[in-house]
């Protein structure tokens, strides 16, 4: 079934900051947390830092009213910078690749960095900022998953 997340992103303290909030909605992880250590590997991916092993891939905690909150751990050996704006990803999960398909077609307009749609191991993926800022995350996830 369709819903909506809030995904966020941390420079290493997803963990600390999620078993906080699990204290503080008084739920349980949706599944055990996924390490950068657990991805597959990708052809022409840059292997991931020894010192970014544990960090957190993913990690979701249902909050309130069906609401999801998701995050990751960025990487500074990627190249990754946190910064205000880029911390909050309103995440998608429409039922078909076709919805997803068509929304991120309705928010990516202008956006050079958008990455659209596309198989991943976990699912169908793509991201985007929209005109206004807001950052957007499509995901259709396998039926296996």
């Amino acid at each position: 079934m369709a819903h909506v997340s809030i995904y966020l992103n941390f420079m290493g303290n997803a963990e600390e900051a999620f078993t906080h909030y699990k204290k503080v909605f008084q739920t349980e992880f949706s599944a055990p947390i996924m390490r950068m250590k657990d991805l597959p590997a990708q052809e022409g991916a840059p292997a991931i830092a020894e010192e970014d092993q544990n960090k957190v891939m993913h990690v979701a905690l249902p909050i309130l009213g069906g609401t999801e909150i998701m995050a990751t751990d960025m990487l500074e050996s990627m190249g990754h910078k946190l910064i205000e704006g880029n911390n909050v990803t309103i995440s998608l999960n429409p039922d078909t690749k076709a919805e997803a398909d068509r929304l991120f077609n309705a928010l990516a307009e202008g956006d050079k960095n958008a990455v659209a749609p596309h198989d991943e191991f976990w699912g169908y993926w793509g991201t985007c900022k929209d005109k206004f800022g807001i950052r957007w995350m499509f995901n259709v996830m396998n039926q296996n998953s």
